[in-house]
């Protein structure tokens, strides 16, 4: 019997936006789910849910996004039963990780600085490492791939605008990131892409900014104004690329 794919996740905040969609989606078709980010409680509650929905999940909490907790925390996840009795393969990464410093430049600290270089560039680095690494002792899959690392960007990717120095600065990075990996992995079976998300998601956090009942109610009711997180993970999830890619060499 062939090993069951793995994909890991990074980034889910609290269980409502992209990557926590992402993760159950992948879940329902079939892929052990690897779930990763800070907040233990928030990791704990998702792989609950989707182990309590039928699909398999764990959670691999991290302390902070830096390249040595990045890459520690690969080195439990090749510990788990899933990997040392040979039952999995990692066939996905999601790296859906962010840090959202939206200031005036005058007003961008050392701090807001670095935590965006640690999150999109430090951290992202680490983890495409471990799993460029898992890749490349894959066979070629039906497809003709080895593996598939995904990039979540925002509209910042492309543009600066006047709160975005910091912001805009990070997903330049991470975009770039994107491109050179597919250049450089490309040729070896491994796809690479960078997903641009250009507008704003519906979850609980970007629903608790909106004031007042009439705000909050049109933001969840009327799609035409905000993302849906589960449409983006189904986009992501046929065949990877149905929204716009970035650096790729798409499907």
């Amino acid at each position: 019997m062939s090993a069951r794919p793995l994909i890991v996740v990074a980034g889910i905040g609290n269980g409502t936006g992209t990557g926590a969609s992402t993760a159950r989606l992948f879940a329902k078709t079939g892929y052990r789910v690897a779930l990763v980010a800070r907040n233990a409680d928030h990791l704990k509650n998702l792989a609950d849910d989707i182990n309590k929905n039928g699909g398999e999940a764990a959670a691999f909490p991290v302390s902070v996004y830096s390249y040595s907790a990045v890459s520690a925390v690969f080195d439990t996840i090749r510990q788990h039963p899933w990997l040392t009795g040979g039952k999995s393969e990692l066939r996905v990464g999601v790296w859906n990780a962010g840090a959202g410093v939206w200031k005036g430049f005058l007003d961008v600290t050392e701090q807001d600085l670095q935590t965006v270089i640690d999150t999109n560039i430090t951290a992202s680095f680490a983890f495409s490492r471990q799993v460029l690494l898992a890749f490349k002792e894959n066979t070629v899959d039906a497809r003709g791939k080895r593996g598939t690392l995904l990039f979540t960007g925002a509209t910042a990717s492309l543009r600066g605008n006047v709160t975005t120095s910091a912001f805009a600065a990070g997903k330049f990075a991470l975009r770039a990131l994107s491109q050179s990996l597919n250049k450089e992995f490309g040729k070896q079976n491994i796809h690479v892409a960078h997903a641009i998300i250009d507008g704003g998601i519906l979850t609980d956090l970007s629903l608790s900014r909106r004031t007042g009942s009439d705000a909050s109610k049109e933001w969840k009711e009327n799609s035409n104004i905000r993302l849906d997180p589960d449409s983006i993970a189904k986009a992501s999830g046929s065949g990877y690329f149905g929204f716009h890619t970035d650096g790729a060499n798409s499907d």
